[in-house]
């Protein structure tokens, strides 16, 4: 049975083009492990999903989950990064990549992307989007969570920790159906707090603009690294314990495919017209 999912992978890429080729601070280890590097095979969910997206640039060249503006260095972690999350320089002085070269990088990966979204949305019976990511254990210095841990999975939908509407401002998928979520997920990962909705992540540019541009319901999903990653070793040197990961899989495809069953048994229409006004 195939699944009326959109799954978009954007931070998995780990590949460097020659344009920026030489200019980091950061080695080519360092910058994998800056991304998700596991988030390609972790959500890869083949012909049982409606449709996937993902990328092989790295997130550190230019990131397909921020806003196209502003440009450095007004936003460090913008989508062209000047700092890591821990306050490491990306670039090597005077390497910073100039408007034009920008402006490259954005025709060639970043609008693609967002194009070739809507364009699934348009060209497949999608009936959901899910944007699927991972995320350190703690919260980096440069985060707004510094030094705090964090649950195992976050669910975002731009609004409160209940998946309510904040105010002044809508949310990308029905607040019933993200708490609907986030209770399977905690059916498989038990434990107070385990589960989150909406910290420490709500939503990145990906959910928010394409729920806006074409009103199908995303939802962003934060996996812990520390369910895959070996503890204990020094940063960037942790490579992905390639044994977990297809279990893992398969446990996130089944607590899905359990909510979208449960959700098809409730007024879905009726979630959808609160979630519009």
């Amino acid at each position: 049975m195939k699944y009326p999912f959109l799954i978009s992978i954007p931070h998995g890429g780990i590949e460097i083009p020659t344009e920026v080729a030489g200019r980091f601070a950061l080695s080519e280890k360092e910058i994998s492990w800056y991304c998700d590097p596991s988030t390609r095979v972790l959500f890869d969910f083949g012909r049982s999903a409606e449709v996937s997206i993902d990328t092989n640039i790295s997130r550190m060249v230019i990131d397909l989950n921020r806003p196209p503006l502003p440009l450095p260095p007004k936003d460090p972690d913008g989508i062209i990064k000047v700092r890591t999350v821990d306050g490491r320089p990306v670039y090597r002085p005077g390497q910073m990549p100039d408007l034009p070269l920008i402006h490259q990088l954005m025709m060639k990966w970043y609008f693609p992307y967002h194009q070739r979204i809507d364009e699934l949305i348009d060209q497949y019976p999608v009936s959901i989007a899910f944007d699927c990511h991972s995320m350190l254990p703690y919260g980096s210095t440069e985060q707004n969570d510094a030094g705090k841990r964090r649950p195992l999975i976050c669910l975002g939908n731009y609004g409160d920790d209940n998946g309510r509407p904040k105010q002044g401002s809508l949310t990308t998928c029905p607040p019933d159906w993200i708490v609907f979520l986030a209770e399977s997920f905690r059916e498989e990962f038990s434990g107070t707090g385990e589960v989150a909705i909406n910290t420490p992540f709500s939503g990145g540019f990906i959910s928010n603009a394409h729920y806006w541009r074409k009103g199908i319901p995303w939802i962003q999903i934060e996996v812990n690294r520390a369910l895959y990653e070996p503890r204990g070793t020094p940063a960037h040197q942790r490579d992905m314990m390639e044994g977990q990961i297809p279990a893992l899989r398969r446990k996130i495809w089944q607590i899905l495919t359990r909510f979208w069953d449960g959700i098809s048994e409730m007024p879905m229409e009726e979630s959808l017209q609160d979630l519009r006004k």
